[in-house]
């Protein structure tokens, strides 16, 4: 199954994607992802027949995709229609034209499997175990609350983005008056929902909308990180960029930094919907998933979609994807993580950090991604690392978490690690600092004691033998002459973290 590609298209009712995945280490990876715009909801007629110009243009993005999908050699195509499809009366004829002229089946999702799928992959891929997800696309929206990760409840309201913004605005503004019809028509809409009333859980939005919605704020706040996959956002951020973007035109909202131009003349509708859903709710969070529709699927067919696993157990599934996608090797990582939990407890007498739980799960991150990037290049390993990971969107890791990762996996000394993070500082306080420089001065300690990937550093026992003196008795079952070559050149970060002199002696014993 490894190198295998398989792909989705998902065709909605504002745009039509093609996605292409590879098969790698017991999950996938995104190859392509290519999308048309069609605005398919504007062929469907007031008798909800879908024109023959809306069949055409079908027809001819899926022949396009089609190509592209012979060309990267796909062995599995799976074909999925949501709104404008399921609402058309002339589905079945739709169906039947698009298997003839261009071999793909389409399956027509129900709104209960559409609202399923957005709700699986948000509650498998964030660290948000209770909440509300929300799925606005050019035709519909749906809506589900789910607690410990299980689905509790969902709906799929016959409306999106699209048909909001054809019924309710008809210029190129929104007009007080249309504002107002808008307004009240959603409020009607979630008051047939009294599951969401006050349920004052974080909301997960999926798609498009909700995505540039997040990209117009980070660029309002010079946001220092590139992704937007669980990308937070407060009640007042969305209220100020629904005043800063009602007060534009259409050409205006196209030059909007973040707003897709294909989107200017939608978000509108798109933002009153999320804001009227926190007002609902009273929801205090508003994050961004990447992950929806076409992830729900995949994890559907191919995991254990019964599983509900812990937000942890979610993390070490994407590192372990990092760990194999930049060709780390397994053994060493968990080797220095197992050292670096060790080391640990043979010191946190002398060192009292915050949350010691917190810390070790931080600690066995950042030791077991520890300066990947080696991959990019070895002489500036510490760089590439720090950028790469904090760059990288971690399934159930929220920015600042992901900075913290970051900041351990890439630590080489006190002065880089301030360097690093200058642009955030005011992400993280003194206590904080201080324990991201102690666990990365173990992580580094710890991957000198592997440093032959050999694994045979089997126990360590710390003991003091003097005043702010201490001494590091590892028992090793091989040749240690590497490790402790570079364990005697890297502890002096402990040292100069911890405050205390640190003497080894390493020993070797027969283990049976």
């Amino acid at each position: 199954m490894m190198g295998e590609k398989w792909s989705i298209i998902d065709i909605g009712s504002n745009t039509i994607r093609l996605v292409i995945y590879e098969y790698n280490h017991g999950g996938c990876r995104e190859l392509e992802n290519i999308k048309s715009v069609a605005r398919l909801r504007h062929y469907l007629q007031e008798d909800k027949i879908l024109d023959d110009k809306g069949c055409n243009l079908l027809i001819k993005i899926l022949n396009g995709f089609r190509k592209i999908i012979e060309f990267h050699q796909v062995s599995e195509v799976l074909c999925v229609a949501t709104a404008t499809i399921r609402q058309a009366k002339n589905q079945a004829k739709i169906i039947k034209r698009v298997k003839k002229e261009t071999g793909f089946d389409i399956k027509v999702l129900s709104e209960e499997k559409e609202a399923y799928y957005g709700y699986l992959a948000v509650s498998r891929t964030t660290p948000v175990t209770e909440g509300v997800t929300i799925d606005i696309g050019g035709g519909s929206t749906e809506v589900t609350y789910y607690k410990n990760r299980k689905l509790v409840h969902s709906y799929s309201f016959p409306f999106g983005v699209v048909s909001l913004k054809e019924q309710f605005i008809k210029g190129e503004q929104i007009l007080e008056e249309e504002k107002e019809k808008l307004i009240k028509f959603i409020q009607s809409s979630f008051e047939k929902l009294p599951w969401l009333k006050d349920l004052n859980v974080p909301i997960v939005a999926i798609g498009g909308s909700a995505r540039n919605i997040a990209q117009i704020d980070q660029g309002i706040k010079n946001y220092l990180l590139s992704s937007i996959h669980q990308y937070v956002m407060k009640p007042e951020d969305l209220l100020y960029i629904r005043s800063y973007l009602e007060s534009m035109n259409i050409s205006q909202l196209e030059k909007v930094e973040g707003l897709s131009k294909d989107r200017a003349d939608i978000i509108i509708p798109a933002i009153e919907v999320f804001v009227q859903l926190i007002k609902y709710t009273g929801a205090k969070q508003f994050m961004l998933s990447r992950k929806g529709l076409r992830d729900g699927i995949y994890i559907h067919v191919h995991e254990k979609k019964d599983d509900y696993p812990k937000t942890e157990e979610i993390i070490n599934k994407n590192i372990n994807e990092l760990i194999y996608d930049y060709g780390m090797d397994l053994n060493h990582t968990n080797n220095t993580a197992r050292l670096a939990v060790e080391v640990f407890h043979q010191i946190k007498t002398f060192y009292r950090g915050n949350d010691s739980n917190l810390f070790i799960k931080e600690l066995k991150r950042g030791a077991r991604l520890y300066y990947i990037g080696k991959y990019i290049d070895q002489n500036a390993s510490s760089q590439h690392t720090f950028y790469l990971l904090a760059h990288q969107s971690i399934n159930g890791l929220e920015h600042r978490s992901r900075v913290k990762l970051a900041l351990i996996a890439s630590f080489k000394n006190n002065a880089l690690l301030k360097q690093y993070v200058a642009p955030f500082s005011n992400w993280f306080g003194k206590e904080e600092m201080s324990d991201l420089r102690m666990a990365g001065a173990i992580t580094k300690f710890a991957a000198s004691l592997d440093a032959s990937k050999r694994g045979i550093v089997n126990k360590i026992h710390a003991e003091i033998i003097g005043e702010n003196q201490i001494q590091f008795v590892i028992y090793c079952k091989g040749d240690f002459f590497v490790e402790k070559y570079y364990a005697e050149k890297e502890v002096r970060q402990l040292e100069k973290a911890l405050k205390q002199s640190i003497q080894l002696k390493f020993k070797l014993v027969n283990f049976m």
